[in-house]
């Protein structure tokens, strides 16, 4: 009996092990969902919309879009989730002009026509150089970071080393690793090659803050909204949670919209 007992130890252990090491070797697979698209596509949106490519320090090409309101009284910097390109983020963000702010929208490397592989820290400085691009037309104060999902790291990161008017974060995590362990439960911290370390970046932020968490989210756990919150040094700050609001419906909420619409009367 002692024979199976052990046997079994050893099996599970094996399999455990083997599952870590695809993980591990494909985690960039399961981080990043990127849709390609050719260097030489023409965006068709039937909104105003400028092309505009940045150019980093190590010379790779991150494409972005800037979307034009009107009478803009500032500007969006919005850093999308990890799947798609600026064709499916281009359509959503359009959204927020009807309050009468321009949005400035990137491609992560790797995704649309942005050059370059995936590296946290290069990532951040990809961030960081939209937001320095934005600088050049606009007054901090007229700024706002906004980040969904994967890119409420990257908000978090620009906002955290400036001083935009707001940061907004929708459905955050509190790192990569507490993310991942709310869908695979046993993913140790060390199998990561990506740390997206949301939780140290927040306490330097001294703008305002909002955070919109749906409670029913399957993606990000809206607990990882309320640990976040509990860190933030600047008085200004608010956690919306949305009842039954899930990883993809946070618009459908008049609390969401509301919200919005106050930190965007200004």
């Amino acid at each position: 009996r002692q024979m199976c007992i052990r046997d079994s130890i050893i099996t599970i252990l094996s399999l455990y092990l083997l599952l870590m090491g695809i993980l591990h070797v494909f985690q960039e697979k399961l981080i990043f969902l990127p849709e390609e698209i050719d260097k030489n596509y023409v965006y068709n949106f039937s909104f105003d919309f400028e092309e505009v490519n940045l150019t980093t320090s190590d010379n790779e090409t991150i494409n972005a879009l800037h979307i034009k309101a009107e009478s803009p009284k500032g500007v969006i910097l919005y850093f999308h989730g990890n799947q798609g390109n600026l064709i499916r983020w281009g359509e959503i963000t359009s959204y927020f002009t009807q309050y009468n702010y321009d949005v400035f929208v990137i491609d992560y490397r790797g995704y649309g026509k942005s050059t370059g592989t995936y590296n946290e820290e290069r990532m951040y400085e990809d961030a960081l150089l939209s937001y320095e691009h934005l600088k050049k037309q606009f007054l901090e104060e007229n700024i706002i970071v906004y980040g969904r999902s994967l890119g409420t790291t990257f908000a978090a990161k620009v906002a955290s080393e400036n001083t935009p008017k707001h940061l907004i974060l929708e459905a955050p995590f509190y790192s990569l690793h507490n993310a991942a362990n709310y869908k695979y439960k046993v993913i140790p911290k060390f199998f990561l090659n990506f740390k997206f370390k949301t939780n140290l970046l927040i306490p330097k932020v001294k703008s305002a803050i909002t955070i919109f968490h749906g409670t029913e989210d399957r993606i990000t756990p809206s607990n990882g909204s309320q640990q976040l919150f509990n860190l933030i040094s600047t008085p200004k700050k608010k956690l919306i949670l949305l009842k039954d609001g899930t990883h993809h419906n946070i618009r459908d909420f008049p609390e969401y919209t509301h919200a919005l619409k106050l930190i965007l009367a200004n």
